[in-house]
């Protein structure tokens, strides 16, 4: 038993990874090339990836949409864990960094499970709700540009059904966002959305630390 959340050294993580990961080798080398770029802190990382996994599965998602693609690694763990019929929409705004992942999702075999929506998410957000597709979403997974998590985070509550799940990424932000000198826009939307969902009565929250910090945020109603 332990009354606080145990800290993770390397040699624990590495534990946690032989005997819980389940990475197929596709994802493996996706992992590898996204670490030799310059932005390579923005890619999640493999354990994340399998909780991730899971969720969608204990979820029984069939519909699901991803506001912040990068490389490809999240929506690969996602597009894993839907059945042949699911539907992922993924959202981002570069096309450098989404031809990488149109590659490795072809290599997987998901290519058809993933629809890329290449441009600002939140048009791509309005332009679900506006055809009447609220409440159509099983998960929705939330890993962009942090000042608009606050938007993202209600956008996201409007397409997620009843029982849905949805998770954001960055969520500790480094340990930023308790550091009182730290007022810097991303922290303190990264705050905000924290403190929103904390007191949101629609959802039951949970602060994950896994990664940089993962907030779940389960649709009650």
């Amino acid at each position: 038993m332990s009354r606080s959340t145990l800290q993770v050294d390397d040699a624990l993580l590495d534990y946690i990874c032989d005997v819980s990961l389940r990475e197929t080798e596709v994802q493996h080398r996706l992992r590898e090339e996204t670490a030799e770029l310059d932005a390579a802190n923005m890619q999640i990382s493999p354990e994340q990836g399998q909780l991730m996994q899971l969720l969608v599965e204990l979820t029984g998602t069939e519909r699901a949409i991803e506001i912040g693609t990068f490389t490809g690694y999240s929506a690969l763990c996602i597009a894993r864990a839907l059945p042949e019929y699911g539907d992922l929409i993924a959202c981002d705004v570069s096309e450098e960094w989404t031809d990488i992942a149109r590659r490795y999702w072809a290599e997987a075999g998901l290519d058809d499970r993933i629809e890329l929506r290449l441009q600002p998410a939140l048009e791509t957000v309005d332009q679900l709700l506006e055809h009447g597709e609220e409440k159509t979403f099983d998960f929705a997974f939330i890993d962009a540009d942090k000042p608009n998590y606050p938007v993202y985070y209600d956008r996201c509550l409007e397409l997620v059904r009843p029982g849905g799940l949805i998770a954001l990424d960055n969520t500790l932000w480094s340990g930023s966002v308790v550091d009182p000198d730290d007022d810097s826009e991303s922290t303190e939307a990264i705050r905000d959305v924290n403190a929103r969902i904390r007191d949101d009565e629609r959802v039951t929250p949970s602060l994950v630390p896994i990664g940089d910090g993962v907030m779940l945020a389960r649709k009650r109603s």
